[in-house]
């Protein structure tokens, strides 16, 4: 017997400590190691309880461990788990059909991140260009501070050099315009643009909110130049922002719509939407993935959309927002030396630091996380709050009361 294997693994003690011995440094996670978690309550290995304002950076937005959702798993583990692409299954049908249906779409693709599901998109709007007006068709236009996942292309589309630094050569023909700027756009669209791809809302690049009139430029550049429009909803979609997709906020619809993190409430799933004309032009062997929209993720996904896109769902979204909002204002007023005015939609929140405390993001939350709260950040400067939709009142005064309490203790030590 392999001697790593004797000793049960699968029990075997592990610590906060084991991450930095057997794990790649890619992440500098807390040091404390969340155990069980139920709802918004997560409780570590101490037994130590937190407040979960995270959801898994926008992910569990039905929060963990859903009665629901654990019913529906559990029945698919028991039924059918995984097939080859030379097969469909009933979960991901009614999945495809549902999301049509919610939708402007005509198509959906399933993959397993968001990532992945922007790849796909992108891969298509250059197919569509390339098929439809020639090779000279290729260059994509994206936004400065946008994240659009971690792949070499994703990553390159990203308007981010921080993350592509150490990996070129990278992908060509990708160019970044400066967010919400519209003669910016202007300048840089043009006939030899694919696609231009965009979040109606900025996550990870601060939580910034697209203008609606940038936004409705875009669409009308894009029609000018025959480029598509693709709007990366990864973070935004499935509710988050009080509507099942943002882009039903804005007045503008896209060509293309990616869509993961809330769609499989923390099982991993991404999907690419898209009309039926622009579909067909990925063909048979043009594109796959092994486990995009296996009967598991896609039972979940289903639950999920079920679950989500109701109007009294997406209502009780809308005022949980506005109470978070109603606290910030007053925390900001009470402490304008720290804090910005706080911006967003939904329950996707930043508060920006003040001008003599950027880069103390992260500082703060770990006094918060230390008090019991767990929050994001979204960059060095901008607090990130994104709590499961199913947040209630009385953990949103919660939360407000810890915050406040860690503001103070930061403060205190400044």
């Amino acid at each position: 017997m392999n001697a790593k294997l004797e000793s049960g693994v699968t029990t075997r003690p592990v610590t906060r400590q084991t991450f930095d011995e057997v794990l790649v440094p890619t992440y500098a996670p807390a040091a404390m190691v969340p155990v069980r978690a139920s709802g918004l309550d997560v409780w570590d290995q101490e037994g130590k309880h937190y407040l979960d304002f995270t959801s898994g950076i926008a992910v569990s937005s039905l929060g963990h461990c859903h009665p629901v959702l654990v019913d529906a798993m559990t029945k698919q583990i028991n039924t059918l788990w995984h097939l080859g692409n030379g097969y469909t299954n009933e979960p991901v049908l009614r999945l495809a059909s549902s999301l049509v249906e919610a939708t402007f779409a005509d198509r959906a693709f399933f993959a397993n991140s968001g990532a992945e599901a922007n790849e796909a998109a992108l891969k298509l709007a250059r197919k569509y260009a390339h098929t439809k007006f020639g090779p000279h068709k290729s260059r994509i236009v994206s936004c400065l501070s946008s994240f659009h996942g971690r792949t070499l292309f994703t990553v390159s589309v990203g308007g981010q050099p921080k993350y592509t630094e150490g990996f070129e050569p990278l992908p060509q023909e990708i160019n970044h315009i400066p967010y919400n700027d519209i003669e910016a756009a202007r300048a840089a669209i043009l006939d030899d643009v694919a696609a231009v791809i965009v979040e109606p809302i900025q996550g990870e690049g601060g939580v910034i909110p697209g203008n609606h009139d940038y936004l409705q430029a875009l669409r009308e550049l894009c029609d000018k130049t025959g480029a598509l429009l693709i709007f990366d909803e990864v973070q935004s979609g499935v509710g988050r922002t009080g509507s099942f997709y943002a882009y039903m906020q804005t007045g503008v619809t896209p060509d293309i719509l990616t869509s993961a993190k809330a769609l499989g409430n923390g099982y991993p799933i991404g999907a690419m939407l898209t009309t039926e004309d622009i579909a067909q032009h990925l063909n048979v062997g043009s594109h796959g993935t092994t486990y995009g929209g296996n009967p598991l993720a896609a039972t979940v996904a289903l639950n999920v959309v079920e679950m989500i896109n109701q109007p009294a769902f997406l209502a009780r979204v809308k005022e949980a927002s506005a109470k978070i909002f109603a606290n910030l204002e007053k925390l900001t007023g009470d402490y304008p030396q720290l804090f910005g005015k706080p911006r967003g939609m939904g329950l996707l929140i930043g508060l920006p630091l003040a001008e003599g405390f950027k880069g103390k993001a992260k500082d703060i939350t770990k006094v918060a996380e230390k008090m019991g709260l767990m929050l994001l950040i979204a960059g060095p400067d901008v607090i990130r709050m994104a709590p499961a939709l199913i947040v209630s009142d009385a953990q949103i005064l919660e939360a407000d009361r810890i915050l406040r309490a860690a503001v103070d203790e930061f403060l205190a030590a400044a």
